[in-house]
């Protein structure tokens, strides 16, 4: 028979917080939902982070410390590296937290080993996600004064050849928001259907290493 006593420690010990990028948000629902993962708890910081990638190791940082304050168990990180250039490895490491694989989101969506094996292949090439297709004006057109000074485009995007629309999701409305941010920026446009790629197995490999 259980110690009632020992049942919050044991819950804590059996939960996972994944503390994960905005931008992903609506993914690790839907793994999490699909996969019944009721002993997961997100916790998502601001996806306009990635707009100032210096920021986002301290952010997650606090969100770990957060965590730990509030009795989490284990936590996964749910972020790439992200632009961070080692620093949020170096946040993981000493708070004894791993996260997902892979530079960036649209390697891991991709498939990481996929994607690192056509890298060079990819040096002129302007990624979209389900997320960046819906939120391309606030993301990257308002920040980059791309809809007040359209003369702009070329020289941010000038060294792009194509964009590639990375969909986790048969959306037919998100396919004609990327075809038409394409044909705004000059650029050739391919979709490409890639679900949710290496997410699902590190959100449901994190989950299932619960302690009982």
């Amino acid at each position: 028979m259980r110690d009632a006593g020992s049942e919050p420690a044991n819950l804590a010990a059996e939960s996972l917080t994944v503390i994960a990028c905005g931008a992903i948000a609506r993914e690790i629902l839907a793994v999490t939902a699909a996969n019944r993962l009721v002993h997961v708890t997100i916790t998502c910081l601001p996806a306009i982070l990635h707009n100032d990638p210096k920021a986002i190791a301290p952010a997650v940082e606090a969100a770990i410390i957060a965590a730990r304050t509030g009795g989490a168990g284990r936590i996964f990180v749910a972020y790439a590296d992200c632009g961070t250039g080692g620093h949020l490895d170096a946040v993981c490491g000493r708070h004894g937290v791993a996260r997902i694989a892979g530079p960036h989101c649209y390697s891991f969506f991709a498939g990481n080993d996929r994607f690192a094996a056509a890298a060079d292949a990819q040096m002129t090439t302007f990624w979209l996600t389900d997320f960046l297709a819906r939120q391309f004006d606030a993301f990257v057109a308002r920040p980059l004064k791309l809809d007040r000074h359209p003369e702009l485009i070329r020289m941010v995007f000038g060294h792009y050849e194509k964009l590639v629309y990375l969909a986790q999701t048969d959306a037919p409305d998100l396919d004609r928001r990327a075809s038409r941010i394409a044909a705004q920026l000059g650029l050739t446009y391919e979709r490409r259907l890639v679900g949710y790629g290496d997410l699902t197995d590190a959100i449901t490999a994190a989950a299932e290493s619960r302690r009982l």
